[in-house]
C-alpha cells in the first residue's frame, strides 16, 4: 500500500525553552548560548530532528531491554516506526515518520500584549566548590507560551500495523509532556504540550475503522 497520514497540531512552551543554534562569533557581552532560529524569519524554531529524537530517545527507554547508545540496538516495534542505519544495507529500515521543522507563529500575539521578542535572556551562575568563584553565563530562551504548529508524516507501509504505529507515537508525545524539550531540563527548562491534534488521510486511503482508532490515540491532546 502507498498511503500517507499527515498528524499536524500546535506544541505549547510551558516554561522557557533552550535549543541551541551556533554562535559564530561572540563579542565581550554578547549571548553565551543563543537558540537556533529561522534564516528567513529570525523567529525561534524547534528543528524537526530535535523533536523525534527526543521523543525516540524517550520510547527507547521505556521499551528498550537493554541501554546502549546505538539506535540500532532499540526495540524492533522503535526501529519499524523511526528506522535505522546499519552497516549491512540489507538490514537497514527506512523510518516511517517525517518530522517537519516547526516555526513560532504566535509572535504578532505577544507584540498586541507589549512583548516584543520571542526570547528572553537568563542568567545562571556555575559556583566553583574550592574557590567560591562564580562563572556567570547568559543563557537564551524561547518565552513561555509560545506556540510551534507542527506536521509529521506517516507513511503507512503495513495496513495491520498502522495502529500499533500510531500509538507507539502518540505515546512518545504523552512522555515528553512529562519531560523536556530542549536543553536544560533538569532546572525547569522545555516543559512542553501538545494541542489540537489532528489526522487526515493525504495519500491513498486508510480503513474508516482504522482510522477511528488511531484518531482516538490524540483525543488527550
Amino acid at each position: 500500500m502507498y498511503t500517507k497520514i499527515e498528524i499536524k497540531g500546535e506544541i505549547k512552551i510551558e516554561t522557557g525553552m533552550h535549543i541551541g543554534g551556533s554562535a559564530m562569533f561572540s563579542a565581550i557581552g554578547a549571548i553565551d548560548s543563543p537558540i537556533i532560529r529561522d534564516v528567513w524569519s529570525d523567529l525561534p524554531i524547534i528543528p524537526g530532528s530535535s523533536l523525534k529524537g527526543k521523543i525516540r530517545a524517550l520510547l527507547a527507554r521505556k521499551y528498550n531491554t537493554k541501554l546502549s547508545n546505538y539506535h540500532e540496538d532499540d526495540a524492533e516495534e522503535i526501529l519499524r516506526l523511526f528506522g535505522n542505519s546499519k552497516a549491512e544495507k540489507q538490514k537497514n529500515k527506512r523510518s516511517r515518520l517525517i518530522f517537519s521543522d516547526c516555526i513560532l507563529s504566535n509572535m504578532e500575539s505577544f507584540r498586541e500584549i507589549g512583548i516584543n521578542g520571542a526570547t528572553e535572556v537568563k542568567v545562571e551562575n556555575s559556583i566553583s566548590r574550592l574557590s567560591a568563584v562564580a562563572n556567570p553565563r547568559q543563557i537564551e530562551r524561547v518565552i513561555r507560551g509560545s506556540v510551534f504548529p507542527f506536521t509529521i508524516i506517516y507513511d503507512a507501509e503495513n495496513e495491520d500495523e498502522i495502529c500499533e504505529d500510531i500509538k507507539l507515537l502518540s505515546e512518545g508525545m504523552k512522555l515528553l509532556q512529562y519531560d523536556y524539550l530542549g536543553g536544560h531540563g533538569s532546572r525547569g527548562y522545555g516543559k512542553v504540550s501538545f494541542h489540537n491534534v489532528s489526522l487526515n488521510t493525504v495519500i491513498g486511503s486508510v480503513d474508516e475503522t482504522t482510522m477511528s482508532e488511531i484518531k482516538d490515540c490524540f483525543v488527550e491532546f
